[in-house]
């Protein structure tokens, strides 16, 4: 009886064993499976983006491939937007998730972002049966009063490429959200619009004109300047003292229009179209070897050393993105990519690839296999 009891506790054994390695069999095939399935999905997105970049430098090489600095280009640079003020404009956004399940008045924001010294955010709300949608501005303002005014694109993202797309002209004087109460009917927003629960939507923001946003200036331009100047620029309203031939070794645009067979050449007063003076402020203080970059003004100051073709200024951007900005590794890639800013896109990309290859090693927090192990 013994032998024979030893030998059913020997069985019943090896069938709790057998039943374990088959459980194993399932839960590593499920594992493997799932693990493939989060490879695929993060490949997907990195090839979207990489295509996106390429996409991105392909276009502003064909822009660039121009190896002198000729007149028409000077021109051409000088004399677009004679008659408005220049246009400052950037895009928001944002995917919401779970909205079907928002509560009532309850608001919904996304992350901040940096654009031309303000911080701007879409907010969603719901409120009884309609959708709300505003663009939220909180401007870092030195000035008690100030003022932005923008043109607004409210854009919702529907499944099949069909979208929801509002425009208004506004003016911010102070912070907060501006935007639609009733963007949308709840019910329409949830059958044809929502993806797995979620809601894609967008904000285009065009800036016209600002007031009380300057930040303190370091170095003076102005007529205290003139017994060492021997040139004006003048910017709308606002009147530069500078040196000639310190711009024309800086940018081959300004050695151009300034030494160039233009009437500028010859003229004690030049004006300049189509930029800000505020910017252009902050730009030559770059220029003039001041430490006035900041995650706030390094899109206007790169934007206008790109314009006039100044490499040390750009680089002195660039510096800045690389060691001390703040910005997330998109918006840096972005910048790097339409400035051309090669160390800059190639450490955006290592920090994009190590991302993706972080998120594949951790399928999950914990091992699943390890209860199978507790006997």
């Amino acid at each position: 009886m013994a032998t024979s009891d030893e030998g059913n506790v020997g069985k019943v054994a090896d069938t709790v064993v057998l039943e374990k390695m088959r459980d194993l069999e399932k839960l590593m095939l499920a594992v493997s499976a799932e693990n493939e399935k989060l490879r695929n999905h993060h490949e997907q997105k990195f090839n979207e983006l990489a295509d996106k970049l390429q996409s991105m430098e392909a276009s502003i090489q064909k822009s660039n491939n121009v190896s002198e600095i000729d007149e028409s280009t000077v021109l051409t640079n000088n004399t677009k937007n004679m008659s408005s003020k220049p246009e400052k404009k950037f895009q928001l956004k944002h995917v919401f998730k779970d909205v079907a399940n928002f509560i009532q008045y309850i608001y919904h924001y996304s992350n901040f972002e940096e654009h031309y010294n303000v911080k701007w955010s879409i907010a969603m709300i719901r409120r009884g049966n309609h959708l709300g949608f505003f663009i939220y501005c909180n401007p870092d303002a030195p000035a008690d009063k100030w003022s932005i005014q923008t043109k607004l694109e409210y854009k919702v993202v529907g499944r099949v490429q069909n979208e929801i797309i509002r425009t208004f002209d506004y003016c911010y004087e102070k912070a907060g959200s501006w935007g639609f109460i009733e963007f949308q009917e709840w019910e329409e927003m949830k059958k044809w619009y929502l993806v797995d629960g979620n809601l894609t939507v967008e904000a285009k923001v065009t800036i016209i004109e600002t007031t009380g946003l300057a930040k303190p200036k370091i170095r003076k331009f102005d007529e205290s300047q003139k017994d060492i100047s021997d040139v004006i620029l003048v910017v709308w309203d606002t009147k530069f003292y500078v040196s000639k031939m310190y711009l024309a070794a800086q940018s081959s645009v300004f050695k151009a229009l300034l030494f160039g067979n233009f009437k500028e050449s010859k003229q004690s007063e030049v004006t300049l179209n189509g930029i800000d003076p505020d910017d252009f402020h902050y730009f030559l203080e770059v220029l003039y070897g001041e430490f006035v970059i900041n995650d706030l003004n390094v899109e206007d100051i790169a934007l206008l050393a790109d314009m006039y073709d100044t490499p040390t200024a750009l680089r002195r951007c660039e510096e800045f993105l690389l060691k001390e900005s703040k910005k997330t590794v998109e918006m840096k890639l972005e910048i790097a990519t339409q400035y051309n800013m090669e160390n800059l896109k190639e450490k955006c990309r290592s920090q994009i690839t190590t991302t993706v290859v972080q998120k594949k090693r951790k399928v999950t927090k914990k091992n699943p296999l390890r209860k199978l192990f507790c006997f």
